[in-house]
Parts: structure tokens; C-alpha cells; sequence
């Protein structure tokens, strides 16, 4: 008798990203803007997980210059980033907090100046790592996690 198995095949170069938190793969898909990538994309949801008790698995197959790593260090700097190339792990990298990032979330701010020029970038920038706050670079508005 087979037990529920899922097997989702091998890629030869891209990524796996695992230990995302239960629930956020959708974020990163988006995040990613994979739906504009021409690359073969698997998202494992809730899987069983020793560590997590439940994880997000997602396997990206694309060319390895493609993936914006500091999206994925603020979205979770606790996924782990294996890096695929002739079908193997080739390495693990690290992720962590970006110091800056740009055009990856938008200020709310009214009277903030990108809400008048428009084709600003929105740049913000980590003050406190401990509590992982970012703020606009060019108002300091305070952006707020939903955790």
C-alpha cells in the first residue's frame, strides 16, 4: 500500500527554498515576481516538518542570476537557500536581513515624497535589526510587519 507521498522531480539548476514558514510561499511567489519568469515553479505547502512542525517548500527552476536573495532576506532571513546546478546542491546560502531594499514594499506616507514622484524608487532602509524595523530613506516612515 502506498502511503500519501508527493514526489515533485529533480531540477537541474535553479533553487530549493525550505524552512519557509507555513503559509508564506504565496507571498514569496509573489515577492519574486515568478508569474513574469518563464520558469518551471513547485510550491509544497504545509509540509510536515521535525524542526517547524510545518513548512512551505518551493523549488525554482531558473537560471541561478535570476533570484533577488535580499527579497528573500527580509521576507524570512530564516529560509534556507539551496543552490542547484547540474541537478545537485552546489551550496547553501546564508540569507540575512538587508541593510537597504528597493521597490519591495511602498511607503504610506502621504506626504512622503514618492507619493508625489511617482517614478521614485521606494527605498527603505534597516534601523533596528534587532526588531527587524525598516524605515523610508527619505521621510523615516516606520514600516510595519504583519506578523
Amino acid at each position: 500500500m502506498v502511503k500519501n507521498t508527493l514526489n515533485v522531480g529533480r531540477i537541474s539548476e535553479g533553487f530549493v527554498l525550505d524552512h519557509i514558514e507555513a503559509g508564506k510561499s504565496m507571498e514569496i511567489y509573489k515577492y519574486l515576481h515568478l508569474d513574469q519568469l518563464d520558469c518551471c515553479v513547485a510550491i509544497i505547502k504545509n509540509a510536515r516538518s521535525n524542526k517547524m512542525g510545518k513548512k512551505d517548500i518551493m523549488k525554482i527552476e531558473c537560471p541561478i542570476d535570476f533570484m533577488d536573495l535580499d527579497i528573500l532576506g527580509f521576507i524570512d532571513h530564516n529560509i534556507t537557500v539551496n543552490i542547484i546546478e547540474d541537478g545537485e546542491i552546489i551550496s547553501k546560502k546564508p540569507l540575512a536581513l538587508p541593510k537597504e531594499i528597493k521597490n519591495v514594499i511602498r511607503c504610506k506616507n502621504p506626504r512622503c515624497i514618492t507619493s508625489i514622484e511617482q517614478e521614485l524608487d521606494h527605498i527603505f532602509v534597516l534601523t533596528d535589526e534587532e526588531n527587524q524595523i525598516y524605515r523610508c530613506k527619505y521621510c523615516e516612515e516606520k514600516y510595519r510587519r504583519h506578523r
